[in-house]
């Protein structure tokens, strides 16, 4: 309605003094340039409104990156984190192969204390390493959770700006998840080694605690026969070294 106004002013004869006087000129003028005015306005106000949504819009993609490059740090870490648990994971067999042989070299020198001490210590290195698996088990669930609904919202997000074909988005997330998921599973199957290992060193320590509490017994045992058959022995030297009675004298000729 305005516009139309607007050109039906503009359209206006103004060189016909017998449609308008003066004063009308006037009020037409003024009316022109209000209409101006208002028209003016009306634009400002949407730039300002398209200005605001496009910072706004901007803001939200600032804190989006962010976002996406702290979980690509926090990714990166623990990447770094479950190869230096796998390093450790492969170079578990060989370092256990290398302490039972020299556990059994020791068997022979040292005590049943020290070997205790070392059995508690090791077990303590056991529960530590469980607990480790079970943290880092953990961490990579929350982190697939924290990439799943980033990449949710990303989706969203480029959905909104701009229709696209979004197969390719969903069969690349798809691969990733089915990615991680094997990738979770190989760190289960480890754990699950990692535990029956741990329990195979509990039946080893087991039946070389019985074995140690046989021998001792055996030692014992084989002391006291050597203290029984030592006294004998000393008994027996003890008589065969006493003089025999010498014979009674015999009469002689002369009486």
């Amino acid at each position: 309605m305005l516009g139309r106004r607007i050109a039906s002013l503009l359209c206006f004869n103004w060189a016909d003094p017998r449609a308008i006087t003066q004063a009308n000129k006037r009020a037409l003028q003024r009316q022109v340039a209000r209409a101006q005015d208002v028209t003016v306005s009306s634009m400002a106000c949407t730039m300002d409104k398209v200005l605001g949504d496009a910072r706004t819009l901007l803001e939200r993609l600032k804190e989006h990156d962010l976002a996406a490059e702290g979980l690509i740090e926090q990714s990166g870490a623990l990447s770094q984190r479950v190869q230096g648990m796998k390093e450790v994971g492969n170079a578990l067999p060989d370092k256990h192969t290398e302490e039972t042989s020299e556990i059994q070299e020791l068997l022979k020198f040292k005590p049943h204390v020290l070997l205790a001490q070392e059995n508690t210590q090791i077990k303590d290195l056991q529960q530590e390493n469980k607990e480790l698996w079970l943290s880092l088990e953990e961490h990579q669930y929350a982190l697939e959770l924290i990439m799943g609904r980033y990449r949710k919202q990303m989706l969203q997000l480029m959905m909104a700006k701009k229709e696209l074909d979004t197969k390719p988005v969903l069969s690349l997330h798809e691969n990733h998840a089915k990615e991680v998921q094997s990738q979770v599973e190989r760190i289960c199957e480890m754990g699950q080694v990692m535990r029956r290992a741990v329990q195979v060193d509990d039946q080893h320590y087991c039946s070389v605690a019985e074995r140690l509490a046989q021998l001792e017994i055996e030692n014992k045992e084989l002391r006291d026969l050597l203290a029984i058959s030592k006294s004998s022995v000393k008994a027996a030297r003890e008589e065969s070294s006493q003089p025999t009675a010498a014979p009674p004298p015999q009469p002689g000729p002369h009486e």
